[in-house]
């Protein structure tokens, strides 16, 4: 019989763009745009500084520490594009991108590699979603996009894929909660699993060998990695279910299911504040935010390592108290405010510890019946997903059954995931003490896929690059990539970053 690693390699090997409908082409030159501002964000950091004096700059001779330094950099601040399943583009563009010009790839080959390396990265990771680790905890995610990223840019057969995944997936990295949120090891979450990746290219390269059914054995990778092992996902609709099409992209620094509060606090922060006369938070009598159960456990989790000013970075782009507080009080949120000056600002404390997050259950419900991001995992589980919804609902209260009859019945899996939603709601109610009350509701935050009568897609990506510093001419280039030389590649790719960096 064929393994499931057999079957997505045969897949993936000999995919061409030509293969690939336009609109997942296009996706894939947003995310080249949004990772490398994401990128350019965390390089922004002290804490990004300090990671590449240790391990040099991101574009550098050496692809394997430059996909290692890409893959930091542009992870660690939550700034980077989400899909189902996974943070993809932490390797799924980095590796493709250090490796362009070793491999000589031509725009349509870098285009190609960047979409086979999502496709099988999402596919593995969305076996593992109901399981112990999601969104960036799902670091195994990355081991598979520096695999595919790398050996699609090689043109490697098939059968060297089977056995670097099988190698790769041998060890996988597993995250450790506390070693995530209480320190700086975050910056390593996408970097040393594609190291991982990377390294089992090469020995695949030399003749080492891999197991072909490391995914669906009994004692392979899904049984210790998942909660509910979806081995279908693996190969369900090659061809057809492109996960790029999934992928959301985003416009603020921060941790899961945030993005909806911190629009509308951008939103209210224009509404409230006036020229002359800021808004403060001695201003504000109450403030509450209403939010997904996700949303609501993130939020619970990080505060657990707070400690105001001298607060792990780790931990506080995953707290939704701090980052909506910031976006009310001041208009913005950006890598700055992860910074000493930012942490220093003790208003902005003095608010987020009064905000009161609540649980609500139409936006949970919602969460779980849109595609991203568990929703099309439930879907094809069907009546195996309901243990794992228990133990999710018990990480709340109770035993865990009311977010089973919360979310009841699920639409059947999708088809092509051109209909695709992430559906990440938050409602904002704030009570003035000068009389005026004011309520703010968004369920699809900017930048999602799903999002209705918001800024088209391209805008807001490329919005995202030139606020990160970034080129016009850079960006024009990645629109007009498929028809680029590979000496046009090396060329574009020098006006990434500026010099010194």
């Amino acid at each position: 019989m064929t393994t499931l690693t057999e079957e997505l390699a045969g897949w993936a090997s000999v995919l061409r763009l030509d293969d690939i409908p336009e609109d997942v082409v296009t996706t894939a030159k947003h995310q080249i745009l949004s990772q490398l501002a994401a990128v350019r964000a965390g390089l922004d950091h002290p804490l990004g500084q300090k990671f590449v004096r240790g391990f040099g700059a991101p574009l550098q001779e050496d692809p394997a520490r430059s996909a290692f330094v890409l893959s930091g950099l542009g992870s660690w601040l939550h700034f980077d594009d989400t899909a189902y399943a996974g943070h993809l583009s932490n390797s799924t563009v980095a590796v493709p991108l250090a490796y362009a010009r070793t491999q000589q790839l031509t725009g349509e080959q870098l285009l190609t590699s960047i979409i086979v390396a999502n496709e099988t990265a999402a596919r593995i990771t969305a076996a593992t979603t109901l399981g112990p680790f999601r969104g960036q905890s799902a670091a195994f995610t990355h081991v598979t996009g520096a695999i595919a990223g790398r050996l699609r840019g090689e043109d490697a057969p098939a059968q060297r894929w089977v056995d670097t995944l099988g190698l790769g997936f041998g060890l996988p990295p597993r995250t450790v909660p506390v070693g995530f949120l209480d320190g700086d090891a975050k910056l390593f979450g996408a970097s040393t699993p594609v190291r991982v990746g990377l390294d089992a290219c090469d020995a695949s390269a030399v003749g080492l060998a891999g197991s072909p059914v490391i995914i669906e054995h009994p004692e392979g990778f899904l049984s210790r990695f998942a909660t509910i092992p979806l081995p279908e996902a693996v190969v369900a609709g090659l061809g057809t279910r492109w996960h790029t099409r999934t992928t959301s992209f985003k416009v603020h620094p921060g941790g899961p299911g945030m993005d909806s509060a911190i629009d509308l606090g951008l939103e209210l922060h224009r509404e409230l504040a006036t020229p002359g006369s800021p808004l403060r938070a001695e201003d504000i009598a109450e403030i509450s935010v209403d939010t997904s159960l996700y949303t609501a456990v993130v939020e619970r989790r990080a505060a657990e390592y707070l400690r105001g000013a001298l607060s792990p970075v780790s931990a506080l782009v995953f707290s939704l108290r701090y980052t909506l507080a910031t976006a009310l009080l001041t208009g913005q949120l950006s890598t700055g405010d992860f910074t000493e000056k930012g942490l220093a600002d003790t208003e902005r404390w003095a608010l987020a510890e009064r905000i009161d997050v609540r649980l609500d259950q139409d936006m949970t419900r919602e969460l779980f019946h849109c595609e991203v991001p568990f929703g099309e995992a439930l879907r094809l589980a069907g009546g195996r997903g309901k243990e794992w919804l228990r133990q999710f609902g018990a990480g709340w209260e109770g035993d865990g059954q009311w977010l089973v009859d919360l979310v009841g019945e699920l639409p059947p899996p999708s088809r092509d995931f051109s209909d695709a939603r992430k559906v990440t709601g938050a409602r904002v109610q704030i009570r003035m003490k000068d009389g005026r009350s004011v309520s703010r509701e968004l369920d699809v935050p900017m930048g999602a896929i799903g999002s209705v009568g918001r800024p088209p897609i391209a805008g807001v990506v490329r919005e995202k690059w030139l606020g990160t510093g970034g080129s016009e001419e850079f960006a024009d280039g990645v629109d007009l990539l498929e028809k680029a030389s590979a000496e046009e590649v090396g060329r574009l790719l020098t006006l990434v970053f500026d010099q010194d960096a």
